[in-house]
């Protein structure tokens, strides 16, 4: 399971919202093996005042926070973290210098999905990459 939340400010997100959702997605099945089907997104679009950070960031700057299950090797992380600065430049025009991303796993017994704790859950893909 991945869960991502992006913010960034409000017109630069919308402007950007469909290839970030592509990048993102994408980076996670390559770097994840993560299935096609499991896109679970939300975007924060942030008025100025409501989003403080470094000026040298600039309009662009971006946080991707994703929520995963325990389970992926260092390499698999960091894999995604490389496929992230690199898909989302390209794809939605991100420079690195004004993107921060942030991974937090959490073991499955802290996770309710579909009505059920995640530890009892029958997954379609493995965790442990």
């Amino acid at each position: 399971m991945a869960q991502v939340v992006v913010y960034g400010h409000r017109g630069a997100l919308g402007r950007r919202r469909a290839a970030l959702r592509e990048a993102i997605h994408g980076a996670i099945m390559v770097a994840l093996e993560y299935p096609a089907d499991k896109c679970f997104q939300r975007f924060i679009a942030l008025d100025d005042d409501d989003f403080v950070h470094p000026e040298d960031r600039g309009a662009d700057y971006t946080i991707i926070e994703i929520s995963i299950f325990e389970g992926r090797s260092d390499d698999a992380k960091r894999a995604l973290i490389a496929e992230l600065f690199h898909r989302v430049e390209v794809e939605a025009g991100i420079a690195p210098h004004s993107l921060e991303i942030t991974i937090t796993e959490t073991p499955k017994v802290n996770w309710g999905i579909r009505g059920i704790n995640a530890t009892d859950l029958t997954l379609g893909y493995k965790v442990e990459v």
